[in-house]
């Protein structure tokens, strides 16, 4: 096989999310040429997706920077570009330590109409963040394993898609080839690869539409739940056994968003946050069964986009689990029918009525399958690790680093972020340019 140097090396990363859209820039800093990103859809971004509600702008997924400090690179990201607010730059905002937990001021109402005081208790929310159907599918392993990030939580103003288009903007402009999804990576070719320009490569990408690429590296950003999905056939040969194994341990949940526009708030003003209580838990206990009459009840509560200034009067609803998966079957008027009767329940007004509706569909969307990873019962740091693992495995006489692995679903102590996405985006460029970088310093193949 011939064999090429770093600038003529092909590589092709697979997802432009905010990990593929990472390594790529990592790699063109380096002197990598031959860099490509292919993609499913017709856009960039991935799970970070900022849509409208009206006049109102709206993150249909990704919604904060968690953990807004200098260790966090999508903060460092952000202020460089310019996007964030004074008061989520300030120093006093980045030296907060809270854990990971948003602290709201709450509204509370029960299903009788009541609102209840402040002095009510605080429900655990850690289902609904991991995005899971019940706390049983969760490994205690992963109160350990997740890392926090000092700083108050913040948003963009402008709609978290900025940070994209400004990451793009330093990019080529004919980097990404858009609409279309990959079919099978065909890697780790001894002999008889494919032949481009009389070069022999060890991959060949091959697309939903017949098209094919060859490579030397691929790069595969795709979320968790694609990977589990597509886990049989994503790649030939099949990935090992760990590896598969891993995939299918590890947890990929659903948490989805409801928007709701009002024309005048039923919250009190400084309300940050509105719980729903469910005062007959026993007929709760007897309907859970039946997804189709329970859904509802998984919407507990709504966070107030803030400031008013901004967004007006707009809730956003959280619903996680086999619930948020129903609801993403139904159609948006079946949903804004079930949450305007909710909410007339629940406050004891018969006139609520929302204005607008938007929700998220991330289970139903195909190249997602999901929202965000976390820690299942029976997994560990080592499944992430295995999962990160680059292909063909150590010990091999094949070309090495063929296949690597980046996401969020691959870092260890930053899973479900998007600056633990960021962060393995630039892990595995980083792999490559060691590779082609040996210890004299100079720039050329280690083959």
């Amino acid at each position: 096989m011939a064999l090429h140097s770093a600038h003529d090396s092909q590589i092709f990363i697979i997802g432009c999310g905010i990990s593929g859209i990472g390594a790529a820039q990592k790699l063109l800093k380096h002197g990598f040429h031959n860099v490509h990103i292919i993609e499913a859809t017709a856009r960039s971004g991935g799970r970070i997706r900022t849509g409208n509600l009206g006049d109102n702008i709206v993150e249909i997924g990704a919604n904060w920077i968690h953990g807004p400090s200098k260790e966090n690179p999508v903060f460092r990201l952000a202020c460089d570009y310019q996007l964030l607010d004074k008061e989520s730059m300030s120093e006093e905002n980045q030296a907060i330590e809270i854990g990971g937990h948003l602290l709201f001021v709450p509204n509370w109402f029960t299903s009788s109409g009541r609102k209840l005081g402040p002095e009510t208790m605080e429900p655990d929310l850690t289902r609904c963040v991991s995005g899971t159907h019940t706390m049983d599918d969760v490994g205690l392993g992963a109160f350990g394993m997740y890392k926090t990030l000092p700083g108050l939580d913040c948003t963009f103003p402008g709609g978290y898609e900025g940070l994209i288009d400004h990451m793009m903007k330093e990019l080529p402009n004919d980097i990404v080839l858009y609409n279309k999804p990959v079919k099978c990576i065909h890697w780790n070719y001894t002999k008889n690869g494919p032949d481009t320009k009389g070069m022999l490569f060890p991959i060949m990408i091959e697309c939903v539409n017949g098209e094919t690429f060859a490579a030397d590296h691929v790069i595969v950003t795709v979320p968790l739940g694609y990977l589990k999905k597509h886990q049989n056939t994503l790649l030939s040969p099949s990935l090992p056994l760990h590896k598969l194994h891993s995939i299918q341990r590890m947890g990929f949940g659903t948490n989805d968003k409801i928007f709701l526009e009002f024309e005048q708030p039923f919250w009190d003003e400084d309300c940050e946050l509105i719980y729903l209580v469910w005062e007959d838990e026993t007929h709760l206990t007897d309907v859970v069964s039946d997804v189709k009459i329970s859904w509802i009840r998984k919407l507990i509560r709504f966070t107030v986009l803030k400031p008013t200034e901004r967004y007006g009067h707009v809730l956003c609803g959280w619903i996680a689990g086999r619930e948020s998966e129903y609801m993403e079957t139904l159609s948006e008027f079946e949903v804004l029918h079930s949450v305007t009767q909710l909410l007339r329940l629940f406050t004891g007004n018969p006139t609520i009525t929302p204005r607008k509706i938007l929700r998220s569909q991330w289970f139903h969307d195909p190249y997602s399958c999901g929202s965000y990873t976390y820690v299942a019962k029976g997994c560990s740091e080592y499944d992430i690790d295995n999962l990160a693992e680059p292909l063909p495995l150590k010990g091999s006489n094949s070309k090495p680093l063929q296949v690597l692995f980046a996401g969020e679903a691959t870092h260890r102590s930053f899973f479900s972020t998007v600056h633990g996405a960021l962060l393995s985006g630039w892990r595995e460029a980083e792999r490559l340019v060691s590779h082609y970088t040996p210890a004299s310093g100079s720039f050329s193949s280690k083959l």
